[in-house]
């Protein structure tokens, strides 16, 4: 993801450590013309490295996830 062609909306999962540091992601930006779902490490680096995962890809991941799909067996 370039900084300079998107805004993302960061915001951290209500079950991350009460709403504290940790992955966050910016899903204003999974529509066209972007496509993507960016996700950051915020406990350590806010600044650092963004991953640009494809929408498409990110919905299957948090679908497999609502299934139980990476439950610990």
């Amino acid at each position: 993801m370039r900084a300079d062609t998107a805004n993302p909306r960061w915001f951290t999962s209500s079950y991350s450590n009460n709403g504290g540091a940790c992955v966050e992601v910016a899903t204003n930006l999974a529509a066209a013309p972007h496509g993507i779902v960016p996700v950051r490490d915020s406990k350590n680096d806010t600044t650092g490295p963004v991953l640009a995962i494809p929408a498409a890809a990110f919905t299957s991941f948090v679908a497999g996830v609502q299934a139980g799909e990476f439950d610990a067996v």
